[in-house]
């Protein structure tokens, strides 16, 4: 996908040095530890220490819907680093249909000082805000970042990727009802294998039920800070689809 188009940069304000999205009414992260709300919703949730370290020259392939502040990209390359064997690859997709501007997200991941070396990296490469696929590479190439500005279902459906993990992230349902749609659970569906796995903060019935028809199977397990519930779960399409 090739575009000459301009983004929209959100509308971001700051409150209490936390960055809101006055545009959808929701925060980007958890105000509690944003950090330990990646860890426990995306990394542990799909096993991803366990599974980095399984790996031989293999390429590891994680797909977002909501790539925001790029918090959970350097939290699953931090992870990667410390799990990964230097032979492996990991190709980190994600996609952001109003991207935050570059002194935006400089502010943002200022906020923590201990992944500020991939930060910064992330920064210096952080591309214009045009429409359409952006490649980026960091060390040497063993990690790549394909960054998509756009709608998530327009852009996942020119992709042609195996994925391996899915972060299916971005703002609540109830106020981001334009993304959580059929056609993106059914491009997360095309894109999905037989070990595929998901996790996302939300244990919205829309989200479950739109999993569950493209053949996942779905649990809801305990969520992070305030959230009771989220789910995470494994492509199985020999599954028939429930609408429990």
């Amino acid at each position: 996908m090739t575009s000459s188009k301009s983004c929209i940069p959100t509308p971001l304000q700051w409150k209490e040095n936390q960055p809101f999205s006055s545009q959808y009414d929701d925060i980007y992260f958890s105000q509690e530890n944003g950090l330990a709300e990646t860890q426990h919703v995306f990394l542990d949730a799909n096993q991803l220490a366990e599974r980095f370290a399984q790996l031989d020259s293999d390429t590891f392939t994680i797909a977002e819907t909501g790539f925001g502040t790029g918090l959970n990209f350097l939290c699953a390359w931090q992870h990667w680093n410390q799990h990964a064997p230097d032979t492996a690859r990991l190709h980190f997709v994600s996609v952001e249909r109003f991207p935050l501007t570059p002194e935006d997200l400089t502010k943002a991941l200022a906020l923590w000082p201990e992944l500020s070396v991939l930060s910064g990296a992330l920064t210096e490469q952080y591309p214009r805000l045009v429409a359409g696929y952006h490649r980026l590479s960091f060390d040497n190439g063993r990690v790549t970042l394909t960054l998509m500005f756009g709608d998530a279902s327009h852009c996942y459906r020119q992709l042609d990727a195996a994925v391996d993990a899915w972060f299916l992230d971005g703002f609540a349902p109830a106020k981001n009802p334009d993304m959580w749609q059929p056609e993106l659970f059914a491009q997360i569906g095309r894109l999905s294998y037989s070990t595929t796995t998901f996790a996302t903060f939300t244990a919205a019935g829309l989200v479950k039920r739109g999993l569950k028809e493209v053949g996942y199977t779905v649990q809801k397990i305990p969520g992070f800070g305030r959230k009771r519930e989220m789910l995470s779960g494994q492509f199985t399409p020999a599954v028939s689809p429930s609408t429990a």
